[in-house]
């Protein structure tokens, strides 16, 4: 399952296909990124978010699959909409629409991490139901590695139930 999810998403990104689709946004493979030494991940997949009226590309989301040091802060998804296209829930639509790759990876749960000053990332989280785990403090060393800020919030989203 988890080979013929990646072929699938390097064969759809190359088409420029989106893989998954939602009411407003669609979610089309960007990059395919094999173990990365850098942040101790298995893998992780970048997808574009397309806004399905325009067209246009309203933000980016990533998935990074597994377990390490550095992603204890950095969290499993992260995304980012651009400026035209915030406020309408986006992030939350792009984070549900992974739910086929976590369940093809059995990721019954995910962390996902935001500067503590971030409301709408923070509401994001909301929008998902994720726990709040723990306000940690980064390392140096990890800051200095990933450059990431020096506090983060992790949330816990648990999209697959057991």
């Amino acid at each position: 399952m988890r080979s013929e999810m990646i072929r699938t998403f390097i064969r759809m990104g190359r088409a420029n296909e989106a893989m998954f689709t939602g009411d407003e946004i669609a979610l089309v493979p960007c990059e395919y990124e094999g173990r990365n030494r850098q942040i101790g991940c298995e893998c992780t997949f970048k997808f574009n978010l397309r806004h399905k009226a325009s067209g246009g590309v309203a933000g980016h989301i990533s998935l990074r699959v597994g377990d390490s040091p550095e992603q204890f802060y950095l969290g499993h998804i992260g995304y980012h909409v651009r400026p035209l296209f915030r406020g309408h829930g986006y992030a939350a639509d792009a984070c549900r629409l992974l739910v086929p790759i976590l369940a093809a990876f059995s990721m019954r749960s995910v962390v996902i991490t935001t500067d503590p000053t971030n409301m709408p990332s923070i509401r994001t989280c909301e929008r998902l139901h994720c726990c709040l785990e723990s306000t940690v403090a980064v390392p140096v060393e990890v800051r200095e590695k990933v450059d990431i800020s020096s506090v983060k919030r992790r949330y816990i989203w648990m999209p697959i139930k057991p």
